[in-house]
């Protein structure tokens, strides 16, 4: 988490990068990882300087908000000139705490937890899946990816090991409880759960649930009240001057 000099990243200061994360709220946090990948494209282009109202039509994030956002965490960028794209990529990469390896391990070796292992997007992140555990006998000890289907009842062991901080919880509803209470006596300080419903974990454990069901209810609430499409927008020119009718492209996941 970005910080101004007089503010710390572990503790400069007095001030430590947990009690400074606790005082943002969550949307400025989730904002923030919108951030990083903004500055991540810019710095891969060789842009040296951006102003919060560029990122602004980057992201569709309005320049007041991400000024604020960023003040949670310091003082960033100059007037005239912008923000530095290498520092604030650098100092929210620590406020993230993404500056360092994130070892993680899936409960679940279903459909969705094989999935999970297998997704390649974690190659080219700072989080690292390190095991996969289940309670069904008939996949314990069976390969998966790169992995070995663990016992799920041998997670505390285990797990002095591997050496995971996060947890993903796949597994159904009613065993999602019990699988985070696993995951809390392994040591895990960071637990996602794809399982419907929400868990109960200590105040020293952080969790987040997603929901897809939900999600989906969510959306079903816009069909009617969205406004209907712009021909423009449907109709786009090809280099021949010719009208092609084309379904509108998927925007990239937030």
């Amino acid at each position: 988490m970005s910080r101004a000099r007089g503010r710390a990243c572990h503790s400069k200061g007095g001030v430590s990068v947990a009690s400074e994360q606790a005082k943002a709220p969550e949307p400025t946090l989730a904002r923030l990882s919108r951030y990083l990948r903004c500055l991540r494209q810019l710095a891969e282009a060789g842009v040296r300087t951006v102003s919060s109202r560029q990122m602004e039509e980057n992201l569709g994030v309005l320049s007041a908000q991400i000024r604020k956002d960023l003040s949670y965490f310091g003082e960033f960028g100059r007037p005239g000139i912008g923000y530095e794209v290498q520092h604030l990529l650098d100092r929210l990469t620590e406020i993230m705490q993404l500056d360092r390896e994130h070892r993680a391990v899936i409960a679940g070796a279903g459909n969705l937890g094989a999935a999970l292992a297998g997704y390649t997007g974690f190659g080219k992140s700072s989080f690292r899946i390190v095991g996969i555990f289940d309670n069904n006998f008939g996949r314990i000890g069976r390969m998966l990816w790169n992995l070995e289907i663990l016992d799920m009842n041998q997670l505390p062991e285990i797990n002095q090991t591997l050496g995971a901080d996060i947890g993903i919880i796949a597994v159904p509803a009613e065993a999602a409880q019990e699988v985070a209470e696993v995951m809390v006596q392994s040591g895990i300080r960071a637990i996602l759960n794809f399982a419907p419903g929400h868990i109960v974990v200590p105040a020293h454990v952080a969790a987040r649930n997603v929901d897809f069901l939900r999600e989906l209810e969510i959306l079903s609430y816009y069909f009617d009240r969205l406004p209907p499409p712009s021909p423009a927008g449907l109709a786009r020119q090809t280099a021949g001057g010719q009208a092609e009718e084309r379904a509108p492209e998927p925007s990239e996941p937030k």
